[in-house]
């Protein structure tokens, strides 16, 4: 099986294994008139090959305007000195521009006068984004909080950088880089901003530009590039004396304060907890912003800049699992990185065991159990998805993607959850935390900073144990690795106990309403608003993810259901999401046909609120719900309001809709 897994990465036309960027300086413009970034990128290459006669970049609906190339740099200069190779025609600029793919764009080649092995090649590409440039939102004003000022958002993960600016777009290239951007509105990026203070007002803010600095030290894979602007203020946390990093939440002014009171204590604490686990924290920065609401994720671990969405913000600071998991991948992902998407659970699948074993540590072992609970659940929705749509290669751990086949068709929860059962049942197999935390920080040490694949993580897995307890390593065989890594179906090939003290009283109270479904005298039954009073948010969560596993509940105790608990007017996304999945199980009911007008409505803000769900855990699986419903319900409400949507959520959802976009 492991040999229909690409050796390099397919979804890339670069040449990244002759020659790789090291460092980028990029100089842009930002026009929130035309809707376009402009500007130059300056590439310092080192060629890994002998007789490299190219350079090979990515693009994707990118203007490049010129392109120069330096092949002896002076190593003295503070800027790039470029001038154009002896063997390139001024006039004519000899680049080429080859193929036009849907998914993978087009390749850049710029041709070389065959440099020698370990030598350092400069590149400069002076181009501008485009309308269809994927890596980018940009938001009227009407469509932020503050609804003074327009808002710009980028989403380059897993292979839309190409779109924001020309590299070589694969995770096994990682880079270091420095911007200058000029805007109207504060410019926010994942790097360390060297000028002018985060704390700094703006002003003439909307109308003058200013020049913001930024420099990031530590390489990264170029899907973690990232920029935002709008109107957005700092508000700082209060790390330890002694941290050697900072912390600071960035939204706009009508947020702020909530994100603030939200996130701070939570952040300060898992982050000053992972360094004592897993190590220091490189990236020295570690802010939060918060986007508005059409940013299609949880959460984007950026690094200095963690992405997230505002749906976050709950009140009582039950979501803050999302950032746990986000500062978590500076470790796994922005630390230790997948070396293509075939490997994409090495990211994720690492980054969510580690934030439950986080909260194992610095909480409970219940909070773990019922975090692990709440994700099996999810796991079992996405393989059942996969299987539903006869793409049930995705449901497996490491997929054999195709040249040309779009990573993002294959996003759901398989790497994280699938991955992380797989890393919890080899914690409990060779002894628990005691033997697989040291294991942890080795793996760690071993990998930090470098691009692996899933067979060089197993060979130091192996290696790990040979070396330190060769009594562990008939365990290591006795784990069906081709079951794990390849395997296709419902169900995965270990069934993980967890920690269900939290989940219990919900689990009871599920399986009553399920025992209750015989009752046709609803006036009987024994429940009441106060059963669901005193649960946690995440133990709201089980119980209605615990309900949905059920058949369908009969209408009139749906109904009646939802008179008791009102879930159908919770400000919660999660709940409602969750209350929408139930009430629309059995999708020819009176239930479901009652509920998914309504459902509708929430989805794209219709319902008062004026504010869409674009966070792709809520409006996909609502609005494959409502398509199975009523077909021109779902579609009659997402054609309207789809260029709410990022175009990632947007390309998706029509796909879920049988739409063509």
């Amino acid at each position: 099986m492991a040999d229909q897994v690409p050796e390099r990465d397919p979804t890339t036309f670069s040449n990244y294994w002759q020659i790789a960027t090291e460092h980028i300086d990029f100089s842009w413009s930002v026009d929130f008139q035309k809707r376009v970034i402009t500007g130059s990128a300056v590439h310092k290459l080192k060629v890994k090959d002998d007789g490299v006669k190219e350079v090979i970049f990515d693009v994707l609906a990118l203007d490049v305007h010129s392109v120069e190339v330096n092949e002896n740099p002076t190593t003295e200069a503070k800027e790039p000195c470029l001038v154009l190779s002896s063997q390139l025609d001024a006039l004519s600029l000899q680049y080429e521009i080859k193929h036009n793919d849907k998914v993978m764009g087009s390749a850049l080649h710029i041709p070389l006068s065959v440099p020698a092995v370990g030598s350092v090649v400069e590149v400069k590409i002076a181009y501008s984004t485009t309308k269809d440039c994927t890596a980018l939102q940009w938001l009227e004003k009407e469509q932020t909080q503050g609804k003074k000022f327009p808002f710009l958002f980028s989403q380059c993960q897993p292979i839309h950088a190409r779109s924001l600016a020309p590299v070589q777009d694969t995770p096994s290239v990682k880079l270091t880089y420095t911007a200058e951007v000029r805007s109207v509105l504060p410019i926010l990026m994942s790097a360390i901003r060297q000028s002018p203070p985060s704390e700094s007002t703006h002003d003439g803010i909307g109308e003058k530009e200013i020049a913001y600095t930024y420099s990031q030290l530590v390489p990264i894979p170029s899907y973690l590039i990232a920029i935002a602007a709008g109107d957005v203020v700092y508000r700082p946390f209060s790390p330890p004396d002694a941290a050697k990093w900072t912390s600071g939440v960035w939204a706009e002014t009508e947020l702020v304060e909530d994100a603030h009171e939200e996130f701070s204590e939570a952040t300060v604490q898992f982050l000053t907890a992972a360094e004592n686990y897993l190590g220091e924290y490189r990236f020295h920065v570690y802010d939060l912003l918060v986007l508005p609401p059409s940013f299609p994720y949880g959460g984007m671990e950026n690094p200095c800049l963690t992405f997230l969405t505002p749906t976050l913000i709950a009140g009582d600071k039950s979501l803050t699992g999302t950032v746990i998991h986000e500062l978590s991948h500076s470790w796994f992902g922005n630390g230790i990185t997948h070396a293509h998407a075939s490997h994409f659970w090495l990211n994720e699948g690492w980054t969510t065991f580690t934030e439950r074993l986080l909260q194992q540590l610095i909480l409970s072992p219940a909070a773990r159990g019922l975090s692990a609970v709440i994700g099996y659940k999810s796991l079992l929705a996405a393989l059942q998805q996969f299987e539903d749509t006869g793409r049930s290669k995705y449901q497996r751990l490491v997929i054999p993607f195709e040249t040309g086949e779009d990573p993002d068709t294959a996003y759901g929860r398989v790497p994280y959850e699938k991955g992380s059962n797989m890393l919890y049942y080899l914690e409990h197999l060779l002894g628990g935390l005691a033997v697989f935390l040291p294991y942890m920080r080795n793996y760690l040490d071993a990998y930090m900073g470098k691009s692996i694949t899933t067979y060089e993580w197993k060979d130091h897995l192996y290696a790990y144990f040979r070396e330190r307890d060769p009594s562990k390593v008939s365990l290591l065989d006795s784990v069906d690795w081709d079951a794990w890594f390849y395997g296709e179906g419902l169900t995965i090939p270990v069934q993980n106990e967890f920690d269900t003290s939290l989940a219990k009283d919900a689990f009871d109270l599920a399986d009553r309403w399920d025992v209750a479904r015989s009752v046709h005298d609803l006036s009987l039954l024994a429940f009441e608003p106060n059963d669901v009073k005193s649960f946690a948010a995440g133990q709201t969560m089980v119980f209605l993810e615990r309900l949905e596993s059920y058949p369908a509940l009969p209408s009139a105790h749906l109904f009646h259901f939802d008179n008791l608990y009102q879930f159908s007017t919770t400000t919660s996304p999660e709940l409602r999401l969750r209350f929408y999945l139930l009430v629309t199980l059995d999708p020819t009911s009176e239930a479901a046909k009652h509920f998914a007008p309504d459902a509708a409505k929430w989805v794209v803000g219709n319902d008062g609120t004026g504010v869409i769900k674009g966070r792709m855990k809520f409006c996909r699986p609502v609005f494959r719900q409502i398509y199975k419903v009523d077909q021109k319900l779902a579609v009659d409400t997402f054609e309207p309001a789809k260029d709410q949507f990022h175009p990632i959520a947007r390309r998706l959802i029509a796909m879920d809709l049988n739409l063509s976009e």
